[in-house]
């Protein structure tokens, strides 16, 4: 089967990858070896299988639905994020957030298809040109990748790992984990002994394609961090995080010398350990593949010298979108600092306060769209904003509880939705797709730091900016990062 729209490398550099156990394509593509039956990543320590038994496939999805078993030994489950699920079509990569949302867990293909607005089969279609696999087989091998790791990872009980990985029940994970690795639960848990952690607390590692700049990463997410939501302390980025259940933390931590990043959680319910991870991938960008990044970003004169210094920077995704959106208004005409302060006032007003610290500085959730909705504007403008500012946040509120503004939307949806709101214009709008959305093409052309930088004696306007990125694209959010990390800088 041939992958006309899938960025893979050829096949001569996959074949020189695999043979020199590249870790740089880790994840961009995975080996499959025919006489074995077994699909590896480009590091796996297995002895080099002859060329004539490899066939490459873009996803693990792909290699699954082709028939082959993941490796025990190099567990594609633990790659980085693969760049072929990056380049897709707007349909492909809407539904493969959707689908990471658990959009097949509750519903079909085509209630899947009706919410991108195609039919079932063009969706199926669009899926294997770009992924090699049907939006099924992407589904299921992402909820057993998250399995395996649960399994290998962590002491929780296979019941428990069922529920978090969105298995009906215990009697199908089993079935489903024996057919994909010919070993059940147990036998693959014996081969991965870890220390067991307490019931309440658990740690998964994700790992990222090199490389991985930890320090720019925590350092933005430190200046926008929201106090009592969020901080960032002793080298990891925590926060509460809210279930059906109460309220629990999340704790990320790059890990040293290598691409990779820790999660503990604590007090969260296995149920909603997918969901955690998912995010803290957003976070992290962990589907990031800085070279093909680096590659387009250094033709431009001004980003060259920032791309060569600093390869690994990172566009932080967003926790939650409506708290980013909120965090984006707040921030209109002020600075970062500001906008921090004018966070933890309506935290402090409108969130709920926890009746117990979860841990130092965690004490409040964020409030809810409904709950800012429900506020009077002088109430709102009481935490320091101007009263346009005050509408135009209650407006965005309302907008979200009724769902006039989805974030499971298209990026272009989504800002034509936000922009149609009072006080929301194109800079808003594109800073929240950009990060509560991850679109990596996302430009707030007019942002003032970003013109400054640009221009050689005086700020370009913000069609000049457009025209300037349109080299940089589809990675001209990247380009912006560079330039706000160089003028933090200064």
């Amino acid at each position: 089967m041939e992958y006309h729209n899938v960025q893979m490398p050829d096949p001569e550099i996959c074949e020189r990858a695999r043979h020199a156990r590249d870790l740089r394509f880790d994840g961009r593509f995975f080996i499959a070896v025919k006489s074995t039956g077994i699909y590896c990543r480009p590091v796996c320590p297995a002895p080099t299988a002859r060329a004539a038994n490899v066939t490459y496939f873009p996803t693990a999805a792909a290699s699954a639905e082709a028939g082959y078993r993941p490796c025990l030994r190099c567990r594609p489950e633990a790659a980085p994020g693969t760049p072929a699920w990056q380049g897709t079509s707007t349909t492909v990569a809407r539904g493969l957030r959707l689908i990471g949302e658990g959009a097949l867990d509750r519903g079909s293909v085509d209630d899947l298809a009706e919410r991108l607005g195609v039919t079932s089969r063009h969706l199926s279609r669009l899926f294997r040109e770009h992924l090699g696999a049907s939006p099924v087989t992407v589904a299921q091998t992402r909820r057993l990748q998250f399995a395996k790791r649960l399994i290998d990872e962590s002491a929780l009980s296979f019941s428990d790992v069922a529920l978090a990985a969105g298995f009906g029940s215990l009697r199908r994970f089993n079935h489903t984990v024996r057919e994909t690795w010919g070993r059940s639960p147990g036998e693959l848990r014996k081969l991965r002994q870890r220390t067991p952690e307490r019931k309440s607390e658990m740690a998964l590692t994700i790992a990222l394609r090199a490389p991985f700049d930890a320090e720019h990463w925590l350092t933005f997410l430190g200046k926008r961090a929201i106090p009592g939501v969020e901080l960032v302390a002793d080298g990891a980025y925590s926060r509460v995080h809210v279930t059906k259940d109460g309220a629990g933390t999340v704790s990320i931590r790059p890990l040293p010398d290598v691409p990779a990043a820790e999660v503990t959680v604590r007090n969260i319910p296995p149920a909603e350990l997918f969901t955690v991870v998912r995010l803290a991938r957003a976070l992290l960008d962990a589907d990031a593949d800085p070279a093909s990044i680096a590659e387009i970003l250094r033709r431009d004169r001004a980003l060259a010298p920032r791309v060569r210094r600093c390869p690994g920077l990172r566009l932080p995704g967003a926790w939650n979108p409506f708290e980013l959106a909120v965090r984006a208004v707040l921030g209109q005409q002020v600075s970062v600092a500001a906008a921090r302060t004018l966070a933890a006032r309506l935290v402090e007003r409108f969130g709920q306060e926890l009746s117990e610290p979860l841990a130092t500085g965690l004490t409040h959730t964020f409030p809810t769209p409904e709950k800012i909705a429900a506020a009077n504007v002088s109430s709102l403008a009481g935490i320091g904003l101007p009263g346009k500012r005050a509408e135009a946040l209650r407006g965005l509120a309302k907008a979200v509880a009724s769902g006039d503004v989805d974030f499971s939307a298209t990026p272009v949806e989504l800002c034509e939705s936000l922009e149609a709101l009072p006080g929301i214009g194109a800079w808003t709008a594109q800073y929240i797709a950009m990060r509560a959305l991850r679109d990596p093409d996302a430009l707030p052309a007019s942002d003032l730091i970003l013109r400054q930088m640009l221009g050689d004696e005086k700020p370009l306007s913000a069609r000049a900016v457009e025209q300037r990125a349109e080299a940089w694209r589809p990675w001209r959010a990247y380009g912006l990062i560079h330039l706000w990390a160089q003028a933090s800088e200064k």
